[in-house]
């Protein structure tokens, strides 16, 4: 669930080298956390926009009628399933994504790897192509809480917080918030379980978020 996109100029192998032998083990467990967790974000007929979609492992896994995949690595489009629409490119702006066409954004593990100017960037194009009243949903690792770990990736260039994103997505024109400020754990790299069964059992504990958690999760309205 960790860091999947950057703008550093070899993003291929920075990730083929951190999640080398994860791959099995990170489908499982996001197959387990678009069921247990994202799918009530989207309907069965929903487009969905998976933003920094590394690979692909929430786009592939959540029930919708569209999906569509943006990020800036050339290799996802190897991962894709085949009923996912890739675009490579920037988030800070995706043209080939059209004017209020999703029904859900996701953004997973990004900011963390831009400056605060692109943060603001990808989040505007996120508000454009959001239908209104629609959603935006952001799992992001939350320096808060993993102030102690946030920099053992050598692509973390900006510390954010549940805070400061919450107060750039009201600048920006969102509403109606959800905040989780301690939610998933701060990495795959970690103690969570894997096995559905007890990944489904940390979803339905907030306390064990209290101890575990090192990422928020954020929802907003547009």
């Amino acid at each position: 669930m960790h860091s999947r996109h950057t703008d550093g100029p070899d993003v291929g192998a920075v990730y083929r080298s951190r999640f080398a032998d994860e791959d099995d083990r990170r489908r499982q467990l996001w197959r387990v956390l678009c069921e247990s967790w994202f799918q009530r974000y989207a309907s069965p007929g929903a487009t969905v926009l998976d933003v920094a979609a590394g690979h692909c492992e929430f786009i592939n896994n959540i029930r919708a009628s569209r999906k569509i995949a943006v990020d800036v690595n050339d290799d996802t489009r190897s991962y894709a399933d085949v009923d996912v629409e890739v675009h490579i490119g920037s988030a800070t702006s995706m043209p080939a994504v059209p004017t209020m066409v999703a029904d859900l954004v996701f953004v997973s593990n990004l900011f963390e790897h831009l400056t605060w100017a692109d943060i603001w960037a990808t989040l505007r194009e996120c508000h454009r192509v959001l239908r209104p009243g629609k959603r935006l949903v952001i799992l992001q690792p939350n320096v808060r809480y993993a102030y102690r770990d946030y920099w053992m990736f050598c692509d973390h260039i900006t510390p954010v917080d549940d805070r400061a994103l919450l107060e750039t997505l009201r600048a920006i024109g969102f509403r109606n918030f959800t905040v989780y400020p301690r939610f998933l754990p701060y990495t795959t790299k970690c103690l969570l379980p894997t096995t559905p069964l007890l990944v489904r059992a940390y979803l339905r504990c907030p306390l064990a978020w209290r101890f575990l958690g090192g990422q928020c999760l954020v929802v907003a309205e547009r």
